[in-house]
């Protein structure tokens, strides 16, 4: 099931004297952290965001309330989430809770090699650790291997690559 509300990143110190907050973004990006107007805290609190914007890496946020370097002290380590409804991702793109546990399986065969325990941003493409029975095996996430995601269905059905799964029997 998804979630609704999903972990963003978390607050790492203050920034100036005027209340901001120094965020370290979970999410793709500090870009992507800063188009949201309200960040939530894990209770359900909801914050509104007065500004935003990227400072090496970190995204420097002005909550609505917090006016003083004392009331962002009191922020730290929070974890900030962003609600679902909020988010325009790119068509074929999906957060990575929604993709932990689905199940992969073979497109031609049905054979099932595990469930998705991870994906891994390496650059040129993600990559999925598919583990099974203890055993993880690393899927680039490519289309020639990746052929379909079916979030709701929780499967996700690939053509493998010569030698990805070679040591089985």
């Amino acid at each position: 099931m998804k979630k609704q509300f999903i972990e963003a990143g978390k607050i790492v110190g203050t920034h100036g004297l005027k209340g901001e907050v120094r965020i370290d973004p979970w999410c793709d990006s500090a870009e992507f952290l800063c188009r949201f107007k309200r960040l939530y805290y894990a209770d359900g609190t909801e914050k509104k965001v007065l500004s935003a914007k990227v400072h090496k890496n970190v995204a420097i946020v002005h909550f609505d309330g917090v006016n003083r370097i004392e009331d962002a002290d009191l922020l730290r380590g929070k974890i900030v989430f962003i609600n679902r409804s909020d988010a325009r991702l790119p068509k074929g793109t999906n957060f990575i809770q929604d993709l932990i546990g689905l199940s992969v399986v073979d497109a031609d065969s049905g054979k099932v090699y595990g469930e998705i325990t991870d994906v891994l941003k390496t650059g040129a493409n993600d990559v999925y650790q598919v583990t099974k029975d203890g055993k993880d095996v690393l899927i680039p996430v490519i289309p020639d291997v990746v052929l379909k995601k079916d979030i709701d269905g929780g499967v996700v059905e690939i053509r493998p690559i010569e030698g990805l799964f070679d040591d089985e029997d």
